[in-house]
């Protein structure tokens, strides 16, 4: 009976709104900033999955799952992210915070339902150290820029299943990773800037296997000290490690679209 409503409910919650690392501040400098001194930019912006796919496990019970947008929406708690970048030549630092978390309570099917609660959250904080590799001009005669990231990632991982007064399943896990990313933005014309990026952390670190992030997008700058961020992101992370109530493992993947705005100083 425990593993049928553990699997049920996770199948109705797992997955969900994440928030887009990745997202990009500026190597190459926005239109009106100078690139002699320090340059920076504030990204305050959110990454909204169409789906998420994978495998979520809670106390040794595994589901899979596949939900799209609205599933996600439904159940959402809170989601937020910031990120800044500080340059001066070629030479960058980077902050990247993250959280989301989605939370379900509702009452088993059935005459008399017991309670339940679900919260599944995804935190992380990272700091990285940037370099300018290449710039030049591209075929419109506008700058165009190549840049690499490295540092340490902080995650934390929770998923947890409380059904009326049985003990709570699963827990709250954190590690720290190291990362690295890579990045090229060209400038289109006096308020459009082409972005991608890829960066990819784990590689074992705490359980965490691998983490990927790939980006494509637009930097849209109607005015002097701010811009529109947009474009479409895919996300995945493998994660498992083995607790006293069983395995507890998260095995997902994400895509869908970021939007942000971005600040100039």
């Amino acid at each position: 009976m425990k593993k049928i409503s553990l699997n049920a409910l996770l199948v109705s919650t797992s997955g969900f709104l994440a928030t887009a690392s990745g997202v990009h501040a500026q190597s190459l400098p926005a239109p009106g900033q100078d690139d002699s001194g320090w340059r920076t930019a504030l990204s305050l912006y959110l990454f909204s999955p169409v789906r998420n796919w994978g495998d979520s496990t809670i106390g040794g019970n595994t589901v899979s799952v596949d939900l799209r947008f609205d599933d996600l929406i439904e159940n959402l708690d809170f989601v937020g992210a910031g990120r800044m970048e500080t340059w001066n030549g070629d030479f960058g630092i980077i902050a990247d915070v993250n959280y989301a978390a989605l939370q379900k309570q509702s009452n088993l099917p059935g005459p008399g339902g017991l309670p339940y609660d679900i919260q599944i959250r995804q935190k992380w904080a990272a700091i990285l150290g940037a370099y300018r590799v290449a710039q030049g001009t591209g075929g419109n005669g506008l700058p165009f820029t190549v840049d690499v990231q490295g540092g340490a990632r902080w995650n934390s991982i929770k998923q947890t299943v409380q059904i009326g007064p049985l003990p709570t399943v699963g827990g709250n896990e954190d590690w720290i990773e190291p990362v690295i990313g890579l990045r090229g933005m060209w400038r289109l014309n006096d308020k459009w800037t082409t972005v991608a990026s890829a960066d990819l952390g784990g590689f074992g670190a705490g359980g965490n296997d691998l983490q990927t992030s790939v980006s494509v997008g637009f930097d849209y700058q109607p005015w002097d000290n701010t811009a529109i961020t947009f474009g479409y992101r895919y996300f995945s992370v493998d994660y498992s490690t083995t607790l006293t109530g069983g395995t507890f493992a998260y095995d997902m993947q994400q895509h869908g679209p970021y939007v942000g705005v971005k600040f100039f100083f």
